[in-house]
């Protein structure tokens, strides 16, 4: 079966996220850029299954600059068998996302759509369930375990009071847990194998999908530096901060 893998181009997590001088968002110039973490997870399940011998192509697809040529190239490398990228310049929300990829799931009609479960830069968990509502398919958000058996899959899933098991219908959506998996390094062959994959490169006006903004960002600013700490003599003491000070008791 086809797997339409989704991958995004984020600042590096271990890069010191600086906010504009403007308040108007974060500095991404001249700063490192990778692949989402929770999709590279998405990746690295896509070709497990591949190997396994259940998926037979691997498509991923990005949405965004022109750079994000770059994370569709480390996807390939990972094992993706090609790539595609939705290029606009424009805020990319999730609703807009889910939109574009709506299109392109219906241009290629995979089986099973892996979806990082969400973003470390707008944290905004929303695509893959939207996603789904767009396809009224099947989903699983926030999947550690998955099985693929014929047309269902087995999957297991990360919630507040533990796991929860669930068997659902192919084609689906499925979001990924960080659990899921621990994806490989790549390999300097296989970033040279990569360079010579077919990557597609899209409008969105070629899909159809208008992908104005809705939200807008009023202003971002850093979060307050966190004050120093005192000590106290006895837990009257501490108990009375806590209510007068502190006021969370």
């Amino acid at each position: 079966m086809k797997v339409l893998v989704t991958v995004k181009r984020v600042i590096d997590p271990y890069v010191k996220v600086r906010v504009k001088s403007d308040g108007t968002g974060v500095e991404t110039a001249n700063v490192k850029m990778t692949i989402n973490p929770f999709c590279e997870i998405a990746v690295e399940q896509a070709v497990r299954m591949k190997e396994a011998g259940t998926v037979t192509e691997i498509v991923a697809v990005s949405i965004g600059v022109q750079q994000c040529q770059e994370t569709l190239r480390t996807a390939m490398a990972m094992g993706a068998d090609r790539g595609i990228l939705v290029e606009t310049a424009a805020d990319m929300q999730p609703l807009a996302i889910a939109k574009l990829l709506k299109a392109i799931v219906e241009k290629e009609q995979p089986k099973l759509v892996i979806v990082g479960k969400q973003a470390i830069d707008d944290d905004s968990n929303q695509t893959g369930q939207m996603l789904a509502a767009l396809l009224n398919w099947p989903q699983s958000a926030f999947t550690s375990k998955i099985e693929v058996n014929g047309d269902a899959a087995d999957v297991t899933r990360e919630i507040d009071g533990g796991l929860e098991k669930l068997a659902i219908k192919l084609p689906a959506v499925v979001t990924t847990d960080l659990r899921l998996n621990e994806p490989r390094y790549v390999t300097l062959p296989n970033i040279m194998k990569a360079k010579k994959k077919p990557l597609e490169v899209l409008k969105p006006e070629a899909l159809g999908v208008d992908v104005t903004p809705r939200l807008k960002t009023l202003s971002v600013t850093e979060p307050p530096k966190r004050s120093s700490g005192v000590k106290v003599a006895d837990v009257a003491e501490l108990i009375a901060k806590l209510k007068n000070e502190a006021r969370v008791i």
